[in-house]
């Protein structure tokens, strides 16, 4: 007797669901995402072997450049002690900056200061697209008679007091050492005696003492 032949049809998935998700997905991960801050400052960092991640929040970032010029910036999470800092300047040297010059500083997450006091209001009446193209002069600091890091770092220091803060120094490989002198001079007119280098992290060398760690730490600093 002979086998019924079962006709073959073609399988047919309705995907309607499935591209459903896909666009929820993708609106979620659109509506998350971090746009990432643009560094609008050229800083070649000396290699090291140190893994440890430079946080996100609670730091205040002075930065040397290969031309000696030095730069004072606040991590973009911490509005509020931005907003303070740029009022005990404006008061302690008599800038009378304007809410809106005020906002340029604290509202800018990629704001870097690196002019003299007398330029900082024309440089915060700058649009955002135009200070990024601007050459900034630095802060002056190798003169030891006027040394205005001082200032920023006593604001900071003042804007984040009974909070935790980090202080991060980021040189250029080719930096001159009086900028990073008067780096050091200011942090310690100001009491700040502990502060952590960026670098660039690379592979600890094969075999090293250091490279044996990280693979029995699943390649974590012992710093951490």
């Amino acid at each position: 007797m002979r086998r019924a032949k079962i006709a073959r049809k073609s399988t047919a998935v309705d995907m309607t669901a499935m591209c459903d998700v896909a666009f929820l997905l993708l609106s979620f991960f659109i509506l998350v995402a971090r746009h990432k801050t643009e560094d609008n400052l050229n800083v070649q960092t000396p290699n090291s072997v140190s893994s440890v991640i430079v946080p996100e929040k609670n730091v205040v970032l002075l930065t040397m450049d290969r031309n000696a010029k030095v730069y004072f910036s606040v991590s973009e999470k911490n509005t509020a002690e931005k907003k303070l800092i740029i009022d005990a300047i404006s008061t302690a040297k008599g800038l009378n900056l304007t809410e809106l010059e005020k906002k340029n500083f604290y509202n800018n997450p990629s704001a870097y200061i690196g002019v003299p006091f007398e330029s900082l209001r024309p440089y915060l009446d700058l649009h955002p697209d135009q200070a990024k193209s601007y050459k900034s002069p630095g802060i002056p600091a190798q003169d030891s008679t006027n040394n205005q890091l001082i200032d920023w770092i006593h604001a900071a220091v003042t804007a984040f007091e009974g909070k935790p803060m980090t202080i991060m120094v980021k040189g250029d490989d080719a930096a001159a050492y009086p900028s990073f002198q008067a780096i050091l001079i200011a942090l310690k007119k100001n009491d700040q005696l502990k502060f952590k280098l960026v670098t660039n992290p690379v592979a600890a060398p094969a075999g090293s003492e250091l490279a044996k760690r990280q693979l029995l730490t699943g390649n974590k600093s012992s710093e951490e």
